[in-house]
């Protein structure tokens, strides 16, 4: 059985308006929580130069989750295989995976609060660089309420945050990889102030 995550992103300048007007639309907020997240890799890269991502992470609870791409080309969403469980041991998880060979390539952090909306998930995503919304659900939910909402599709992101890091790495010139907040906390970024920089990334 196939299991495909659609879903677009929105950087937002300002989340107290959208959270006001996701509460004002009825969405059933789920909490806030704080996740850490290991990507992890081979020694070839090959996860990386598949574009696949093998990821752990642990808010509440910690699941183990892998990402690849569709057999089908999707530029209005970003659209993924995703095979995703549950696991009840963060740590002897990272042991059994860097015993199969994998090592921690990559650390990322964020604040994510969650609301369900009918047949969508919303996220509020308040990352090391930046806050922004993520609505994953069926591709004209997602669209219908985007508009609900009062955001300019063609503003959508189709990036995942690790791409979106090294857009603005590179723009930086970063010399980190890990994206916490401990790494940002002397750095001061607004991505409001780099329009276009992601433009070309988002259709």
């Amino acid at each position: 059985m196939e299991n495909f995550e659609i879903e677009v992103k929105f950087y937002l300048p300002e989340v107290n308006p959208i959270r006001r007007r996701i509460v004002e639309l009825g969405a059933d907020f789920k909490g806030r929580v704080f996740e850490t997240n290991l990507r992890f890799e081979d020694a070839d890269t090959r996860l990386f130069q598949k574009k696949s991502l093998l990821r752990l992470r642990k808010d509440i609870k910690t699941t183990l989750t892998f990402k690849s791409e569709p057999p089908f080309k999707d530029d209005e969403f970003k659209t993924l295989r995703e095979l995703e469980v549950e696991v009840s041991d963060f740590a002897v998880m990272k042991h059994i995976l860097e015993s199969l060979g994998f090592h921690e390539e990559q650390v990322y952090e964020k604040w994510r609060e969650t609301f369900i909306f009918r047949d969508t998930h919303l996220c509020l995503d308040t990352m090391p660089f930046g806050d922004f919304l993520e609505i994953e659900g069926p591709k004209k939910s997602i669209k219908e309420l985007a508009s609900q909402i009062g955001l300019k599709w063609h503003k959508r992101i189709l990036l995942n945050y690790l791409a979106i890091f090294d857009i603005i790495g590179k723009e930086l010139n970063l010399g980190f990889s890990d994206v916490t907040f401990e790494n940002f906390k002397n750095i001061r970024f607004d991505l409001a102030e780099h329009p276009g920089l992601l433009d070309v990334h988002a259709r």
